[in-house]
């Protein structure tokens, strides 16, 4: 599993190849949407950005993974949101909007977890990787 400080690199290198670029590369991994997700910090209040793709998106909502790689923990960013659902995101166009994070009930649950792992079966693998059931947020337009 990732370590927390891999972790890190990760968006740190994923960021700065977004400015290098001037978001001519990194809005798409893997062939799912990226976005640029702002939480506050559960313990901190501090501002936290993390990239994360988006394999499902319809008119109401935009769909995140909590996978954290098949890591028996949460990410950070699950943790924020559960602390505070209020958010932001950044598209690949640029734009910035306010959201809020909810979770699926587990009907709803089910039936986009089927689809995510349809389309993107890496998600399996790391559900695989771990005892906990791996979390799927909504983010909602506000």
């Amino acid at each position: 599993m990732p370590s927390d400080a891999v972790l890190k690199t990760m968006n740190y290198i994923h960021r700065g190849v977004l400015a290098i670029t001037r978001g001519r590369v990194g809005w798409v991994v893997a062939r799912m949407p990226a976005v640029k997700l702002t939480t506050t910090g559960r313990n901190s209040g501090r501002k936290r950005q993390v990239i994360l793709t988006t394999p499902y998106q319809n008119r109401q909502f935009i769909l995140i993974v909590a996978s954290r790689g098949g890591d028996d923990r949460h990410p950070d960013w699950y943790l924020n949101l559960l602390a505070n659902p209020n958010a932001t995101i950044v598209d690949l166009e640029g734009v910035e909007r306010a959201v809020t994070a909810s979770l699926p009930d587990r009907n709803q649950y089910s039936e986009l977890w089927g689809l995510v792992i349809e389309k993107h079966p890496r998600y399996l693998a790391y559900q695989k990787k771990t005892e906990r059931q791996i979390p799927l947020v909504l983010l909602t337009e506000t």
